[in-house]
């Protein structure tokens, strides 16, 4: 990664960052003590710690304002990832360890819900291939590399994992069409962490879809992540849509291995991406459920919160619900398996179902509210 050394003129008390009217988490930590302990390091790679506090920078909001860029950034500056982790996660200290990964959908309870609720099921990851940097240092090099990796292992799928691999710069445009109406095709992210890391350089190069022929497995390459996974269907069967998640990710991780290249898995941390949001598992399972009752109730937002659930619109983050139609997800990532967060999923959602035929049954529902609401 090729990076101005510059800074190597000035003390770190002459570069330290001006945070004042900040409100990213960095700013929260990153003393002028930290800095300079931190000032001189660099990864294998050539990273500094300037580079990977870059986000906290550029934008005064409330980010968290810490990417890496490379794996080895997570122990190089670990006092400082450390720390934003433990705030991010609500408690992991740098002594702690995330569980082992858990992908056996057999060990579910529950989890195949009736459709008059719940309107599809969608759950995704991120993946990062060992041995390459993460977005913000990737040089075009690396990231065709990331593309070739993984596009080697999806050949390898077979069954109802088969599908076809979209590059973006070789489409037709029937096929552009086909994603788009499909809802599959990734536009260049416009957000402020790819902005401010630089992660959207060389757009589209060696970026691309793939997608399973019945469209329910799909694979992003070299948007926001190495890889994003997604496993989704309509309907109520979180199950099933675990299950193919589970055994794609499988799938795809053992050819791989064939090929002697493999994941970044940390023993300490669990899987790694560029944003310390996304380790541990890295997993968003969620479901569109219609809640034309409850969402009227004066404490939704708090039954949400107290079953460690998380609620957005139907498109995405910062959107409201259309026909009182939400999209519910586990709010956390780190501490618990991808088998756990799914169960935790499952749970939350019977239960909003059962106060919401409560409340169309003209009942109240205070004896089902969660502790502490």
């Amino acid at each position: 990664m090729q990076q101005c050394d510059s800074m190597q003129r000035y003390s770190a008390k002459e570069n330290y960052p001006n945070y004042t009217g900040f409100k990213c988490k960095v700013a929260g930590h990153l003393t002028l003590e930290m800095y300079e302990k931190l000032y001189s390091r660099r990864t294998k790679n050539g990273v500094t710690v300037d580079k990977v506090i870059q986000p906290s920078c550029d934008n005064m909001g409330e980010i968290i304002g810490l990417i890496a860029a490379d794996e080895e950034s997570y122990t190089t500056f670990g006092e400082l990832f450390d720390a934003v982790i433990n705030e991010k996660h609500g408690g992991f200290g740098p002594n702690d360890k995330h569980p082992q990964p858990d992908l056996d959908a057999s060990k579910l309870v529950g989890g195949n819900f009736e459709g008059k609720y719940i309107k599809s099921c969608r759950i995704r990851t991120g993946r990062s291939l060992r041995g390459c940097c993460f977005p913000p240092a990737l040089c075009r090099a690396e990231r065709r590399e990331v593309e070739k990796v993984m596009v080697a292992a999806l050949q390898g799928l077979s069954g109802n994992l088969a599908g076809k691999y979209f590059p973006l710069t070789g489409m037709t445009k029937a096929e552009e069409q086909a994603l788009i109406d499909d809802h599959f095709l990734f536009q260049k992210p416009t957000g402020h962490l790819m902005q401010n890391s630089s992660s959207a350089r060389d757009w589209p190069d060696a970026r691309g879809i793939f997608h399973n022929n019945e469209k329910t497995f799909l694979i992003w390459i070299n948007e926001e992540d190495h890889y994003r996974v997604i496993s989704m269907e309509k309907g109520g069967n979180v199950r099933s849509v675990f299950e193919r998640f589970s055994r794609g990710l499988q799938e795809i991780e053992g050819l791989m291995k064939k090929a002697g290249r493999e994941f970044m898995l940390s023993d300490r941390l669990g899987y790694l991406c560029a944003c310390p949001s996304n380790i541990g598992t890295g997993l968003r399972a969620s479901v569109h459920i219609q809640l034309h009752k409850l969402c009227k109730h004066p404490k939704f937002e708090a039954i949400i919160t107290a079953l460690s659930l998380q609620m957005r619109g139907t498109g995405g983050e910062h959107t409201a619900a259309v026909d009182d139609v939400y999209d519910i997800s586990n709010r956390a990532r780190l501490k618990c398996t991808e088998r756990e967060f799914v169960q935790l999923l499952i749970d939350g959602v019977t239960k909003l179902i059962e106060m919401e035929t409560t409340l169309e049954a003209g009942k109240p529902i205070d004896s089902l509210l969660p502790p502490g609401v």
